[in-house]
C-alpha cells in the first residue's frame, strides 16, 4: 500500500468519525457509547467515499496537479473522500442507533 493510498483512508476515517459524532450528538434518544459512534462512523466513511468515489467515477480533480499544488495531499482531500467520507460515516451511524433503540424495546 502506497503512502497515498493510506491518506486516502485515513482522510476517510476521520470524515466519517466526524460525520458519526455529529449524528450521534443529534439524536440524543439513541444510547450508544463512544466507541459505538466512532466505529460505526469509521466503518462507514471508508464504506461511503469507496460508494461516492465508484459513483463519480473517479472524481474531477486530477490527482497529479492536486498533490504538486498542496504538497502531497492533494489527492486524498477531494470531494469523494471528504463528503463521502462524513456522509457514510452519519448513515451507517444512524442505523446502528436505529437497530440499537429497537432492540431495547
Amino acid at each position: 500500500m502506497d503512502m497515498n493510498t493510506l491518506l486516502q483512508i485515513i482522510v476517510q476515517v476521520i470524515a466519517g468519525v466526524i460525520g458519526g459524532q455529529a449524528v450521534g450528538a443529534a439524536l440524543k434518544t439513541a444510547a450508544m457509547g463512544q466507541l459505538t459512534k466512532i466505529l460505526g462512523g469509521a466503518l462507514g466513511g471508508v464504506g461511503g467515499a469507496a460508494i461516492l468515489g465508484s459513483l463519480l467515477g473517479g472524481g474531477t480533480i486530477d490527482p497529479a496537479a492536486a498533490a504538486a499544488a498542496t504538497g502531497g495531499l492533494g489527492s486524498a482531500l477531494n470531494v469523494q473522500n471528504i463528503l463521502g467520507g462524513a456522509g457514510g460515516g452519519a448513515i451507517l451511524t444512524a442505523i446502528i442507533g436505529a437497530v440499537m433503540n429497537a432492540t431495547k424495546k
